[in-house]
């Protein structure tokens, strides 16, 4: 018997897939937004792809900030984004 893949919908495209396979973006419990590469930070969470069309996507349609019900900077955005091209940290 095959073992069940947790499915999670990316923010910004709205395309089923493996969790493994996106990028969890997370709000603190103090009201630091950040991506978690790993899916273990403390928080509340939303999904994307791990491309940036995704993350502008999502902003433009202010996915996130309903995802994360916090109002999200267009300073964190840009970070977000660098974190993203950087890859995993």
């Amino acid at each position: 018997m095959q073992k069940k893949i947790p499915m999670r919908q990316c923010t910004g495209c709205r395309t089923m897939k493996a969790k493994r396979e996106l990028i969890r973006v997370v709000r603190s419990p103090d009201g630091e937004i950040s991506l978690d590469f790993k899916g273990k930070k403390p928080g509340r969470g939303a999904y994307l792809c791990k491309n940036v069309d995704c993350l502008t996507r999502a902003k433009k349609s202010k996915a996130l900030e309903r995802s994360l019900e916090t109002e999200i900077p267009a300073e964190v955005y840009a970070q977000l984004a660098e974190q993203m091209e950087a890859g995993d940290e």
